[in-house]
């Protein structure tokens, strides 16, 4: 595989739902973060290169899972060879990668989804190893990982959301469940349309309401956490999530892009910092 193996999209931190190695976080971990996040989005970007063919993207991917597993590998997979150096060194098991590229691989070749819980198992692979990665970073219980997987996954769904349009249109791929549109009265194609149509809009309202449930279930995580300064990012996270879930219920990702502005990721990250040492309710 040529140096070329990656594909960047010029996507940078900045541009994620949640804060990448914030401020909140021990000094100490986040030289290790940049590494996992620079990882992840340089295996992201192979699968959402609309210019690659699927079995390209694949061979692509298994290069990037050989080189994390086994250390092999040229120069193109320098990413993954700074993840492992970075693994070995914390005592982070490698599966959280690895189950990132099983997530991209699939992205790969599956267009479509049938359900809830079609949707679940690929969030499993695609977005609850960060969650994992950074409480076994920290040193963490493991039981942790539900609470975090609920906010991990929740986070996933409400981006599938607001890039709906984006997916669809640049590599035709939906996450909203077909089955769900068909019912609904509608179709994929809908997505195409400058704003949502009425069995559009159900089928988001659905998700959302889904959502809104892993929203729950994550809300006891900041205080599971014997980290202090990590208590505070997950509060933070937790809060962007039950917002930007709340924007998505007011708002049409079709006719705009939702997000939270800048002065509502201070105030998470002010309610987050409250809520962790003051226990500060919602």
């Amino acid at each position: 595989m040529p140096p070329s193996v990656e594909t960047p999209s010029g996507k940078a931190a900045a541009d994620e739902n949640f804060p990448v190695g914030s401020w909140l976080l021990p000094a100490r971990l986040r030289p290790h973060i940049a590494r996992f996040y620079a990882f992840a989005r340089a295996i992201d970007d192979i699968a959402d290169n609309p210019a690659l063919a699927p079995a390209d993207k694949i061979a692509r991917l298994e290069g990037f899972a050989q080189a994390l597993g086994t250390g092999t590998g040229d120069a193109g997979f320098s990413k993954a060879h700074r993840l492992r150096e970075s693994l070995l060194a914390t005592g982070v098991p490698a599966q959280h990668g690895l189950d990132l590229i099983a997530a991209f691989k699939q992205d790969a070749v599956k267009l479509r989804y049938r359900d809830w819980d079609d949707l679940m198992g690929y969030c499993v692979l695609s977005a609850a190893p960060v969650g994992r990665y950074l409480i076994d970073l920290h040193g963490e219980d493991r039981r942790c990982y539900a609470a975090s997987d609920a906010l991990c996954n929740a986070l996933q769904v409400l981006n599938h959301l607001q890039d709906c349009q984006a997916d669809y249109r640049n590599l035709d791929r939906v996450y909203l469940p077909e089955p769900w549109l068909a019912e609904a009265g509608g179709s994929v194609a809908e997505l195409d349309a400058p704003r949502a149509t009425p069995a559009l809009r159900r089928v988001l309202d659905r998700l959302l309401d889904r959502t809104a449930e892993l929203v729950r279930l994550a809300k006891p995580l900041a205080g599971q956490f014997r980290d202090r300064r990590f208590a505070m990012e997950a509060a933070m996270i937790w809060r962007i999530a039950d917002r930007l879930m709340g924007e998505l219920r007011r708002r049409d990702p079709l006719a705009e892009r939702v997000a939270l502005s800048k002065p509502g990721y201070l105030r998470a990250g002010i309610w987050g910092v409250g809520h962790a040492l003051f226990g500060v309710r919602a």
